[in-house]
């Protein structure tokens, strides 16, 4: 059975992973300049990203999900697809920000 402290921690791992991905995404749209760049790094960097937070939350924070590939999936995988979902859908393309000059 499980408790509501494992529900809430694990409400907040992948609440806290999928705003790690929206803004890894983001910064590799605004700092690459292709978008194939941005596609490869986001699906490269992106969950190594997410496994290294879920290893060290994971153990304080998420309740036992019984395997590892479910582990993946819930802390990594539904992460990383509502991270890139947000950044693409909900927020504006990088070249419609005006940004202001520096001196």
């Amino acid at each position: 059975m499980v408790s509501a402290l494992d529900a809430v921690g694990l409400v907040v791992l992948v609440g806290l992973n999928t705003l790690l991905a929206a803004v890894l995404t983001r910064v590799f749209r605004v700092r690459l300049a292709t978008r194939w760049g941005s596609i490869l790094y986001t699906l490269a960097l992106t969950p190594l990203a997410l496994v290294v937070v879920t290893l060290l939350l994971g153990q304080a924070l998420g309740p036992d999900l019984g395997g590892t590939a479910t582990v993946f999936g819930v802390t990594v995988l539904v992460p990383l697809t509502l991270g890139v979902a947000v950044d693409y859908f909900w927020m504006p393309a990088p070249d419609e920000v005006e940004v202001p000059d520096t001196v």
